[in-house]
């Protein structure tokens, strides 16, 4: 499946809570309604929660500031997604969602890429879903490479070396779900970032993490030791202070998988 990764900064005169808010409450219907017409087999909102991120990074030091949430949305295949969005209706759908955005989106300073998933630890089924009610929360590492690592380098490295470092101690850690989500199709993002205005260059994809917020509160000595291993692998590849990371809520519109 072809995903598309949005992350989504609010215009300066609205309030996180304000902004998710209508994103939810107005927007979401607005896709909902012509979802098929784009093709969608999924579309999730992922909104940034209150938490106190700049505790979050630790050991990486100072990073870029959390967003204030992500569009995830899902088709079944690249070519699927194109004729969909490239019909006379997905086209005047798209526009009708553009106009729409611009009224709580600073769509200069988001940003989106498409994207393919690497799971890595995956429960079966795939049921684990941050909701607003459960306790469970959702880690988003959206992350940019060293300048030394050309994209390719960095993702090889990301999937065959830092991968098997987390899974290894995913149980002693915490962690629920974790998923490599790696940027791709770079026509289709550069194309997608030019029609909606955006002027943020592109991660290399994001990692994700679902865990429980019991997890969090007192780590153990295992869960210390899992957080200094994957720090130290991370710094062999990735950039800290152009990257983010921030814990969110997601919100489930459709899902026809």
């Amino acid at each position: 499946m072809l995903r598309l990764t949005f992350m989504l900064r609010r215009k300066p005169s609205m309030s996180r809570e304000d902004m998710q808010r209508y994103w939810l409450e107005e927007h979401a219907a607005l896709v909902a309604g012509h979802s098929r017409t784009l093709g969608m087999l999924r579309y999730v909102q992922v909104h940034t929660t209150d938490d106190e991120h700049e505790k979050l990074p630790g050991r990486r030091g100072k990073m870029e500031e959390p967003y204030d949430g992500v569009v995830e949305v899902w088709w079944e295949s690249k070519a699927a997604m194109i004729e969909a969005v490239s019909s006379d209706d997905g086209r005047l759908v798209d526009r009708l969602l553009r106009e729409d955005e611009e009224k709580f989106i600073d769509l200069k300073q988001s940003v989106a890429w498409f994207n393919y998933e690497y799971p890595q630890v995956n429960p079966t089924p795939e049921n684990v879903v941050a909701t607003e009610r459960s306790s469970l929360l959702k880690l988003y590492f959206p992350l940019r490479q060293l300048d030394a690592l050309t994209m390719e380098e960095a993702q090889w490295y990301w999937r065959t070396h830092h991968g098997p470092v987390i899974r290894r101690q995913a149980h002693g850690s915490g962690i629920l779900r974790y998923q490599q989500v790696h940027r791709d199709e770079d026509q289709l993002t550069k194309a997608l970032n030019v029609s909606r205005g955006c002027e943020v260059e592109p991660y290399l994809g994001h990692a994700e993490v679902w865990m429980d917020r019991s997890s969090m509160g007192n780590p153990t000595p295992e869960n210390k030791l899992a957080s200094r291993r994957a720090y130290e692998d991370e710094a062999n590849f990735i950039d800290f202070a152009r990257s983010t990371m921030f814990l969110a809520k997601e919100h489930v519109i459709i899902d026809r998988r």
